[in-house]
């Protein structure tokens, strides 16, 4: 016999509208599946070409070593800035970083956002903090994609990145950690990584290591 009862047929609709909820949302973190591919390579594992060392002052040396990038020690930053252009929306870039010495954030990415820049901080602010420098003028470690993450030396994390003209995405180790809705917000970046621009990376008094370095467009 079939029960039902109201009480039955609400936690149905209940169960049938969470399932479609996990659906949507599913479905908004991947893109379609025509645009899982296509990857661009923007380093070939053997020289910097296409790159150039970021004149920060004070930059540690920047290498090719065993199929990656080496930032060695700055004071106070170290990094590597592309030499050609970019999108500035609706795309996705990713990349593996490890941090191999030092205390503070081993991937500050720094990327194009329609007519401004961004930065997301990966193990800033004494190593745990990660979110997007800056929004509305407030750094990672004080907006509302502020997160405190455990990061392992000599551990390669996967970093992705998506952006469209409404928000800023970033996965870390396979997980959504920043989902920043940029309407009406400001979008900027410290003055520190202006020369980071268009699209660059860097290190805070640490040692690290990128490799599998890619892009790729997506639709809005």
């Amino acid at each position: 016999m079939i029960d039902c009862s109201k009480s039955t047929i609400s936690r149905w609709l209940l169960l049938v509208c969470l399932a479609c909820g996990l659906g949507t949302r599913a479905a908004a973190d991947e893109p379609p599946a025509n645009q899982r591919e296509n990857w661009k390579p923007l380093f070939d594992g053997k020289t910097l070409t296409g790159w150039k060392p970021t004149r920060f002052g004070g930059e540690g040396e920047v290498r090719v070593e065993d199929g990656s990038i080496v930032l060695d020690f700055g004071s106070s930053l170290t990094g590597i800035t592309l030499s050609g252009e970019f999108p500035t929306s609706n795309y996705e870039l990713q990349l593996e970083a490890m941090r191999a010495e030092g205390i503070d954030f081993f991937c500050g990415l720094t990327f194009p956002v329609k007519q401004s820049h961004c930065s997301l901080i990966v193990g800033g602010w004494g190593g745990s903090v990660v979110g997007l420098s800056s929004i509305d003028g407030k750094d990672a470690s004080e907006n509302e994609t502020t997160k405190y993450m455990k990061f392992e030396k000599g551990r390669w994390y996967p970093i992705r990145v998506r952006v469209t003209d409404e928000r800023i995405q970033a996965w870390i180790d396979g997980k959504l950690e920043v989902d920043q809705d940029i309407r009406d917000r400001r979008i900027s970046t410290r003055v520190e990584v202006d020369p980071s621009k268009p699209l660059g990376f860097c290190t805070w008094e640490t040692k690290a290591s990128l490799r599998k370095i890619s892009y790729r467009p997506v639709k809005p």
